[in-house]
């Protein structure tokens, strides 16, 4: 690797104790393997597939978890509320009001690099909450001020607002990928601006399932339109996401891989 160069995983919605027990196993061969300098993490489904636990932050962080994102099911455990107002490694996306707890971004320093890394959420098929250009616009121009290196996880169910997103920041941001739909989509790629792009990291988890899930519950929902609650599948995890190398001067990304 060139030393003007950082190679950053991301890593997809990790799922219940599947996805939990996926990242003990493999997430410290997977970062001697990459080479990886940093490990970001969106951990919103840790907990049986439905927010995130204090335990599971520990865990994260025990495994060498970086920074860890999150998305719309981050408020399902209000344990968590007091780790999301005082730690710098666990965000928020960044477009809900600000009475809410926690915070959308974050600067982290390894070594001598400096990350901005930034969470958000979409408004389409989802929460009407506040604008994420706008917010994370915002965020952008603070970061700035002390890193070139940036990062966005886009916690969105449309690929066009992601894709939309993705452009509108093309060369403000080294990365924008796409959580939340658990599957991984094929169409990782470096916008002409210097960005480097996915629909959807995918998932960390049981991928012999329904977007994680119990197959069996999913499909007695579509049959009956009742409320069923989902569970975690049961099974062998796995870790899906991407490795991005990029220009640590520049900010700007030089390659994105699928890692599945």
């Amino acid at each position: 690797m060139k030393e003007d160069t950082v190679r950053v995983l991301m890593l997809g919605d990790v799922s219940g104790s599947a996805g939990m027990s996926a990242l003990f196993i493999g997430l410290s061969s997977l970062v001697r393997e990459t080479k990886a300098d940093i490990v970001i993490v969106n951990g919103e489904n840790a907990a049986n597939g439905f927010g995130i636990s204090e335990e599971n932050y520990r865990t994260f962080k025990q495994l060498g978890v970086d920074v860890i994102t999150s998305g719309n099911h981050i408020w399902q455990k209000e344990e968590i509320y007091h780790t999301l107002d005082n730690s710098d490694d666990l965000i928020r996306p960044i477009n809900y009001p600000d009475p809410c707890h926690g915070k959308g971004y974050t600067i982290k320093r390894k070594g001598s690099v400096v990350y901005g890394v930034i969470n958000a959420q979409g408004r389409l098929m989802m929460n009407p909450i506040d604008d994420p250009f706008r917010k994370i616009n915002d965020a952008i121009r603070e970061i700035r001020k002390e890193a070139h290196l940036i990062f966005i996880d886009f916690h969105a169910e449309s690929s066009e607002e992601k894709e939309a997103a993705a452009f509108f920041f093309d060369g403000k941001a080294t990365a924008l990928v796409g959580t939340h739909t658990h599957v991984q989509t094929a169409d990782e790629k470096i916008l002409p601006g210097g960005t480097a792009y996915i629909t959807d990291l995918g998932i960390t988890g049981v991928r012999d399932a329904v977007i994680g899930s119990d197959p069996a519950k999913s499909i007695e929902r579509q049959l009956t339109q009742l409320p069923i609650k989902s569970e975690p599948a049961s099974g062998k995890g796995s870790i899906q996401g991407v490795l991005i190398t990029a220009n640590k001067d520049t900010g700007k990304a030089i390659a994105i891989e699928r890692i599945s």
